[in-house]
């Protein structure tokens, strides 16, 4: 078997929560730690409400943009009429 070297990706993180910050985004901080951990960049980070056209707007641009590989979202999995990323 060949193996093959590292590419480090270039990775956004995505956080969706009506109540969480940056102060506070425990689950954003655990893959951001990971990621990097594991050699990877860190592209962009956010975090947004649970607002449709808010993520969808974010997801696009962040697919758009060529110094992003890979973006990673977490949050938003509530049971609420306001959680709409599931």
């Amino acid at each position: 078997m060949t193996e093959r070297a590292f590419i480090p990706l270039h990775i956004a993180v995505l956080t969706v929560s009506d109540s969480r910050t940056a102060a506070d985004d425990r689950s954003g901080d655990t893959l951001v730690a990971r990621l990097t951990d594991a050699g990877h960049a860190l592209a962009a980070r956010g975090i947004l409400p649970d607002d449709r056209a808010a993520i969808a707007a974010r997801l696009r641009d962040w697919c758009a943009r060529a110094d992003i590989d890979v973006v990673l979202t977490t949050g938003g999995t509530g049971l609420t009429g306001r959680d709409v990323t599931v």
